[in-house]
C-alpha cells in the first residue's frame, strides 16, 4: 500500500510540476514526511501568522488541516495515524489549487 501511495505521489508531483501545480517541491517528498508536512502547510496555513499553531504533523495539526480543508468530521476522511490520510489530504490540497487560482474558491 505504502508502494502505490508513493508511486502516486510521484506522478502527481511530476505532473503538477509540469504544469504548475500547488506543491512545487522535488518529487523525492514522501507523504507524511517533515517536508510533505511543510509543503502542506504552506498550503493550508493552521497558524496565526505570529508563530503561533499546532506542531506540524501533531494530532492537533492535522485536525486544524482537516478543519481548514472542511473536511473534519467526515467519515470519508482516512485515520490520521496512516499513509492513507497523508495521501487524502495531498489530493484534496492539488485539487483544491486550481479552483483557487482561478478564483473560484468561496471560502477565500
Amino acid at each position: 500500500m505504502t508502494r502505490i501511495l508513493a508511486v502516486a505521489l510521484l506522478l502527481t508531483t511530476a505532473c503538477a510540476q509540469a504544469g504548475g501545480g500547488l506543491l512545487s517541491a522535488p518529487t523525492t517528498v514522501v507523504l507524511c514526511s517533515a517536508p510533505w508536512n511543510q509543503a502542506i502547510e504552506a498550503s493550508v496555513p493552521t497558524g496565526d501568522g505570529q508563530g503561533h499553531g499546532p506542531d506540524l504533523g501533531s494530532e492537533e495539526w492535522k485536525s486544524a488541516i482537516e478543519f481548514r480543508l472542511g473536511v473534519r468530521g467526515n467519515p470519508d476522511v482516512p485515520d490520521r495515524a496512516g499513509d492513507a490520510w497523508c495521501g487524502y489530504i495531498d489530493r484534496l490540497v492539488r485539487e483544491r489549487a486550481p479552483a483557487e487560482a482561478a478564483g473560484l474558491d468561496q471560502g477565500a
